[in-house]
């Protein structure tokens, strides 16, 4: 056989080789489709299928409570300190990614009162009084304790419509604004009296103090009272945070009243003005004479 027959001899066995894997493979494709729609790889099968959540499942509520209802303040009070725990209902925490798919922010206000806020210039060398700006009623006391910072938990849209945060104070100017006074001179007094508070102790802000005890359904905060706090009812709101929305709120309350000789001095100056401000004339001159006397009679 000439060379030029055996090469073409062999192209022909290499041609009808390939033909005949090629009508191999053609007859086990619908057996291998078969196998790879009944048995899935190793590679689909480490993959976890995503959970629809069900949608006749009930809202999450938060419930809250206080570590007491009632704070009594004496002469010797130096401040205390008020827990506040709660738990989620309905939590869901098995159909997100991360466990931490909650966020609370707890709010404690104290009884709004009225306040007088006053600019000092310096006025030929000395530094006088030359503004004031009157607020209608102004949160006497204002704690924020949450689980992240506020602009991570909710855009500012939803704290400005539930209130949250010291930008949200109200603050309603009653008299001093109408002197020519701009907006930007209402801004400067406002955040002049934000700034204040804080100085005394007064407003505070703890970001992630907040912290779920027992899972992400138990949660719990401490909020410090401080010794200067006014006396009255202070309102704690709980917010429960998802994905940025408010799911539920829960309010409640703490009393703080005076005890002991304070509310007896309190109640009467406040209940009897005239006669309190005669007897404290009294004690204050026989005070006097009592002292005048005892070093008079050591001098002789």
């Amino acid at each position: 056989m000439s060379p030029t027959l055996l090469t073409q001899s062999k192209s022909f066995r290499a041609v009808a080789t390939a033909a005949g894997l090629s009508w191999a493979l053609l007859a086990a494709l619908p057996a291998i489709a078969q196998s790879s729609g009944s048995q899935p790889s190793q590679m689909q099968r480490s993959v976890p299928a995503a959970k629809a959540v069900p949608p006749d499942l009930p809202k999450e509520r938060v419930h809250a409570d206080i570590s007491t209802r009632s704070v009594r303040v004496t002469s010797s009070f130096t401040g205390t300190e008020i827990i506040i725990f709660g738990a989620i209902q309905y939590g869901r925490p098995e159909y997100a990614a991360t466990d931490d798919i909650y966020d609370v922010v707890v709010i404690v206000e104290g009884t709004a009162q009225p306040l007088v806020a006053r600019r000092k210039s310096r006025v030929g060398g000395i530094w006088i009084n030359t503004n004031s700006l009157t607020f209608e009623s102004v949160p006497s006391y204002y704690a924020i304790s949450s689980t992240r910072q506020l602009d991570e938990i909710a855009d500012p849209i939803v704290l400005r419509n539930n209130d949250i945060g010291f930008e949200q104070v109200r603050m309603q100017p009653v008299s001093g604004w109408e002197s020519g006074m701009t907006t930007a001179d209402l801004r400067e007094f406002r955040e002049a009296v934000i700034r204040l508070k804080i100085r005394d102790g007064l407003y505070k802000q703890d970001d992630f103090s907040v912290a779920f005890v027992g899972g992400a359904s138990l949660f719990r905060t401490a909020i410090d009272l401080p010794a200067n706090i006014p006396v009255g009812t202070l309102t704690a709101r709980v917010f429960l945070f998802r994905s940025g929305q408010v799911l539920d709120k829960f309010q409640t309350q703490v009393r703080m009243q005076r005890e002991g000789v304070e509310r007896f001095l309190f109640d009467f100056a406040f209940g009897y003005p005239l006669i309190y401000g005669i007897v404290a004339v009294l004690i204050a001159a026989g005070a006097g004479l009592a002292a005048s006397s005892y070093f008079g009679r050591r001098r002789g």
